[in-house]
């Protein structure tokens, strides 16, 4: 395809514990994507193995770090970037990456995240957006679109959706970035950009549910939503501006250079003994 940067060749098996797999995911559910992506954004980075720990709370993309072999840490529901932010502390030479769902991040972790974005610390966090709790049964989160269905929603959602990516970026965190599954190859790009900043950084990857939000929004499969979002998208202006009235804003929403939490924090340990 003409104009597409293509991914170098990486083996695969050697990024995944092979003994966890078939995985858990419904088919047409998108985190296989966002997995492939991540791995290659990884291989790119050329990061060793033992120099990444992934971190996860509950949900269902949380999943995914019991299926790489890195060090991988699978924690309490909204808790991720709390373990993480112990880990970066801990040992700030590591890339530390955190995997969440929308739910986990920013319904009972939103304190976490939004004060992981304040203080700028080292973390890379890849939130994946299915609009919905999709493993306790299909509940209203944080991100669900107004007017979608859900369990606790059967007449449609009454309430607006957080803007995951605006709220990182008046947050404070360095770099903040959307993009969909149907957008692979951009994911990937996205991710290795994030991976490569100093700071917080925030991915969010719209993957709509196919199970307890399509079915229930006449999208039922994967191959509907995968076509809803295509439709849906649309590119920002610098600064977060859209070009479209309504829709799915995709793009950089933040990339700065501020200073990092860990970087802070070890001259002002420094210091203290002066």
């Amino acid at each position: 395809m003409a104009g597409r940067r293509l991914s170098p060749a990486i083996d695969i098996e050697k990024y995944l514990r092979k003994r966890n797999l078939p995985h858990i995911w419904c088919a047409g559910c998108g985190n296989g994507i966002v997995l492939g992506a991540l791995l290659r954004a990884i291989a790119r980075s050329g990061f060793r193995q033992d120099d990444v720990a992934m971190v996860s709370g509950i949900g269902c993309s949380s999943r995914l770090p019991g299926y790489v072999d890195f060090n991988t840490l699978h924690t309490t529901h909204g808790r991720a970037i709390a373990f993480a932010t112990g880990i970066k502390l801990g040992r700030p030479d590591m890339h530390v990456i955190v995997v969440s769902g929308d739910g986990d991040a920013t319904a009972i972790g939103g304190n976490h995240f939004i004060h992981a974005c304040r203080r700028n610390i080292g973390i890379t966090a890849i939130i994946v957006n299915n609009y919905i709790y999709g493993m306790t049964g299909g509940q209203v989160s944080p991100t669900t679109p107004k007017g979608s269905r859900a369990t606790t929603a059967p007449f449609g959602n009454a309430e607006r959706p957080f803007d995951i990516c605006l709220l990182a970026a008046a947050a404070g965190a360095n770099f903040a970035a959307r993009t969909t599954a149907f957008h692979a190859d951009k994911l990937e790009d996205l991710i290795f950009k994030g991976l490569g900043r100093k700071g917080f950084s925030v991915i969010e990857a719209i993957t709509p549910c196919p199970t307890c939000f399509g079915r229930r929004n006449q999208n039922p499969t994967g191959v509907d939503l995968m076509n809803l979002i295509r439709e849906q998208s649309c590119g920002i202006e610098p600064g977060g501006k859209s070009e479209a009235p309504a829709g799915i804003r995709l793009g950089v929403f933040a990339d700065r250079d501020e200073k990092e939490f860990t970087e802070i924090y070890a001259e002002m340990a420094a210091g203290a003994g002066r």
